[in-house]
């Protein structure tokens, strides 16, 4: 199957500054704890946004029921990008509404991958306002991008990036200040009904802008 890798990242060569693919050829667990605190950055559009990771989800291979690319579900054309290269971007959409960015891992034809929970703006924080905008109250800050709904709205990131290579605009991770192991929270993973007592889902601990207990 034709991975629609997007018209992006045909045209455009990776970036000084991006993680190279072999920071993703590691099981999905340790890449989803090294993620926290690395930058996010995106240009869609021609807009800068770009914040630092601070929550994610492991989504470890077949043998995990809560992966998209369980046992039971095998490969399909929904979890395709699942089964390629450790570094693209997998994007699907949750509710028939919601967009969400994981990072494929492990190795080809093995799927796992990384689900991005949450990052702390720290660039085009006004773009990510207007993008995030419902025509309700003003969203407090914090809300702006604390789950993987809002990650992906504020970003701008659609099913268009899905099997985009992360290391080439216009989506991409690079290294960021780092965290210490003690800074990182372990704990179950949000909105599954399987395997919710997999210790799986990692954040800097306090920061405020971490998902409290939705899955969007």
């Amino acid at each position: 199957m034709k991975q629609p890798t997007g018209r992006a990242s045909s045209r455009s060569r990776p970036r000084a500054d991006a993680l190279v693919s072999s920071s993703y050829s590691r099981p999905a667990e340790i890449v989803a704890r090294d993620l926290i605190g690395a930058i996010l950055t995106s240009t869609i559009d021609g807009i800068e946004t770009a914040g630092r990771i601070v929550e994610t989800e492991a989504y470890v291979g077949p043998h995990d029921p809560a992966s998209h690319a369980a046992e039971r579900i095998g490969r399909t054309a929904r979890n395709e990008p699942m089964f390629g290269e450790p570094g693209i971007a997998y994007v699907y959409r949750i509710y028939g509404i919601h967009w969400c960015l994981n990072v494929v891992t492990d190795a080809v034809d093995f799927p796992a991958a990384v689900l991005i929970r949450a990052i702390e703006p720290i660039r085009g924080i006004e773009h990510m306002r207007a993008r995030r905008h419902t025509g309700q109250k003003r969203l407090l800050d914090r809300d702006l991008t604390s789950g993987p709904g809002k990650v992906a709205q504020a970003l701008g990131i659609t099913g268009a990036h899905n099997g985009h290579r992360l290391d080439r605009a216009p989506l991409w991770v690079s290294a960021g200040s780092g965290v210490t192991p003690a800074a990182v929270t372990v704990g179950p993973r949000i909105g599954i009904t399987q395997a919710i007592d997999w210790q799986l889902r990692f954040s800097e601990a306090r920061n405020p802008y971490v998902s409290r207990g939705s899955a969007a």
